[in-house]
């Protein structure tokens, strides 16, 4: 049976009995998903993730590419405190300026990421054009490896519809190029990273040392 303060809960994220701004909602429903703590395990993570997916939902985003949860890490402290001040004395400001902060902040640096990804994109294209005969089917390699920067060639074979002759030969030409590098350093189940890519959105995830 569901507990009456998950239903509760459901009916809100559903602007019933009346809608909620968007991201009033997802500041609100944060805290009380963590309040209410319905699993053992994993609350914390599925909570920051709620957030992202709570906004998608209402149109705010088309796709879910907000990341909150590094703000939130990196003033981990003060985190825990404001959502403890809510549950202990109602102190719901303080805690609706610090999430709206980070939203703020986490969208200004998915801007910086997407325009670094996108002039990353360009310039490997360009690169990828010296091929020559080549490069048709790198360029095809190049887009499945934006949608899934780690894979394995069997992977790409399966995104592409390249043979799996043709994925390996231009794989090789991607490494050559330094595009693309092997993880695994073995000979079956071989695993491909979009390098450059990989680290760029990893910036987004890591918090800024001081």
């Amino acid at each position: 049976m569901v507990p009456e303060c998950l239903k509760a809960f459901e009916r809100f994220l559903n602007d019933v009995p009346e809608a909620t701004s968007p991201l009033l909602k997802a500041a609100l429903a944060h805290v009380q998903f963590e309040t209410i703590h319905p699993f053992l395990d994993g609350n914390g993570r599925i909570g920051r993730l709620l957030i992202v997916l709570q906004l998608v939902a209402d149109g705010v985003l088309r796709e879910p590419l907000l990341y909150p949860s590094l703000f939130f890490k990196t003033h981990r402290s003060l985190y825990y405190e404001l959502l403890n001040e809510v549950r202990l004395t109602g102190d719901w400001e303080r805690w609706l300026d610090f999430f709206a902060e980070g939203v703020q902040l986490s969208a200004a640096q998915a801007v910086v990421t997407a325009h670094a990804l996108l002039a990353l994109v360009n310039e490997d294209r360009d690169r990828i054009a010296t091929l020559g005969r080549g490069a048709p089917s790198a360029l095809v390699l190049h887009q499945a490896l934006q949608r899934q920067p780690l894979a394995t060639s069997a992977a790409l074979v399966k995104m592409t519809k390249l043979t799996s002759a043709t994925v390996n030969k231009t794989l090789a030409n991607l490494e050559t190029l330094g595009i693309v590098a092997e993880l695994t350093q073995r000979q079956r189940g071989r695993v491909f990273c979009y390098r450059r890519y990989v680290e760029l959105l990893n910036v987004e995830l890591e918090p800024a040392r001081a």
